[in-house]
């Protein structure tokens, strides 16, 4: 969860997420929905499926014994070099090497490496400064200091230099350059696409898409997108024979990482539920009452919650 995820965020997603799966075996017996469902909100819902992957695959496959080595846990699904680290010396005190955006920070101000961090020449030259560092003793206590000092010390934002104890041979501050390291990701224009998101509505049920695993929202429940019923084939025949009123509602902008997507939402209220047919299998009717167990995109979520009392 800490994945691109701040830790004041995370902290009311863990507790209720561990609440419901105590346990490796726990998670791995649960349907990926319950796990999307508990991550609403969160974003990146790959970290969710992998999560979910990754309980399966120690409980069924590997007799439920984590890993040995950093390149073994690796492996796993959603495990990359710097995560692996961490878990195992955090868990084992043993030697493993860790970089993620914290420890980044800091050793680009600490040595004012030059460069975006996210360039291959100056990621690597990072991994060897931080594989040069990581003590062979105490590794769990050296990788969480860094990580704590990354967090609460030498953050992004007015670092607090003057309680640091790297301070006396931080080259960034010796030059008073703190604020410029880790230099910043070359600014591009982020393309703005367009969805038009179809809200059907019999009653206090509701019509969702499940989407698939992989791309945006991947395997998550969402609205039909279309722009008029027949891109919808004999699902849309069939809500226009039952439809009262239709509402276009605000168009508004959703942001992601690398783009910008642009919603249009319309509102079909229709006089009673029209029968699903085999080639919309991955469609259902949700009760508007219950959308917090569903893993929902918080756009979604953001629109159903608007429109709960029928118009």
């Amino acid at each position: 969860m800490l994945q691109q995820t701040q830790v004041a965020t995370v902290i009311p997603y863990y507790e209720k997420f561990m609440s419901r799966f105590p346990t490796l075996e726990s998670l791995a017996k649960s349907e990926v929905d319950e796990v999307l469902a508990l991550w609403t909100g969160l974003g990146y819902y790959t970290r969710a499926r992998n999560l979910h992957k990754c309980a399966q695959q120690i409980v069924n496959q590997l007799a439920g014994n984590w890993p040995e080595t950093p390149e073994e846990i690796e492996q796993l699904p959603g495990i990359g070099r710097s995560t692996a680290g961490a878990i195992h010396s955090l868990t084992t005190g043993k030697p493993a090497t860790i970089l993620d955006g914290n420890v980044k920070r800091v050793l680009c101000r600490f040595y004012t490496v030059e460069g975006w961090p996210g360039k291959p020449k100056v990621h690597n030259h990072l991994w060897e400064l931080a594989d040069k560092l990581t003590p062979q003793k105490k590794a769990d206590h050296y990788n969480q200091a860094m990580m704590d000092l990354g967090a609460t010390v030498c953050t992004r934002r007015n670092p607090a230099c003057d309680i640091c104890p790297l301070q006396s041979d931080c080259k960034a501050h010796e030059a008073g350059e703190q604020h410029s390291f880790p230099n910043s990701k070359p600014k591009k224009a982020k393309p703005v696409k367009r969805a038009c998101f179809l809200i059907f509505r019999a009653g206090s049920k509701v019509l969702l898409h499940k989407r698939p695993s992989s791309g945006i929202w991947g395997g998550l429940w969402s609205l039909p997108e279309a722009e008029s019923f027949e891109e919808l084939g004999s699902l849309g025949t069939h809500a226009l024979k039952e439809l009262k009123q239709e509402v276009l509602l605000e168009e508004f902008r959703h942001t992601f990482s690398h783009y910008h997507l642009d919603i249009q939402p319309k509102i079909y209220e229709l006089k009673k539920q029209p029968a699903l047919v085999m080639d919309e299998a991955r469609y259902e009717w949700q009760d508007l009452n219950n959308l917090d167990q569903l893993g929902l995109p918080s756009p979604v979520v953001k629109l159903l919650t608007k429109i709960r009392n029928p118009l």
